[in-house]
């Protein structure tokens, strides 16, 4: 990941087989993008790398365990809310059965799951991750055909 400075925070867009996990936000007006579909993900703790923070972050939220292996792609983006920072942004796949594993945290209203399209076309998802999950189509074709797990 090419980046500068310390990164703010990290989200990912987890596939789980060929379906995407995702978390509806709490609907209190004083967070970012309330009510919407969002990814796993949020604000780094002191000294962890990006991939540790999304990591750490998966396992509050949903109780998975992400391996390094798991990571298909991963980008840096400026941070929306701190300047001069930024964001990692990751997608990696997990094998199916994994979402029999989930354990949901205390953030967010509820988690489900979605196929790409479906995911993409919300109408209230964050606003962001559209053109972040087409870059990444763009830049490997989107997931493989026959996932080795």
């Amino acid at each position: 990941m090419d980046t500068t400075g310390p990164h703010n925070g990290a989200k990912v867009a987890l596939f789980l087989g060929d379906k995407l996990v995702s978390i509806l936000r709490d609907d209190f007006a004083h967070i970012p993008h309330p009510n919407r579909w969002d990814l796993p993900g949020g604000g780094r703790e002191a000294g962890e790398t990006a991939f540790e923070t999304m990591a750490r972050e998966v396992e509050e939220e949903l109780g998975l365990i992400v391996p390094a292996d798991a990571v298909l792609w991963e980008r840096a983006f400026p941070s929306d809310t701190v300047p001069g920072r930024w964001n990692g942004f990751f997608v990696a796949q997990m094998a199916a059965d994994a979402v029999d594993d989930i354990v949901f945290g205390d953030e967010g209203q509820r988690w489900a799951m979605f196929t790409y399209k479906a995911f993409v076309d919300l109408p209230n998802v964050v606003p962001y991750y559209p053109a972040r999950l087409a870059l990444w189509v763009e830049d490997t074709g989107g997931l493989p055909r026959a996932p080795n797990f």
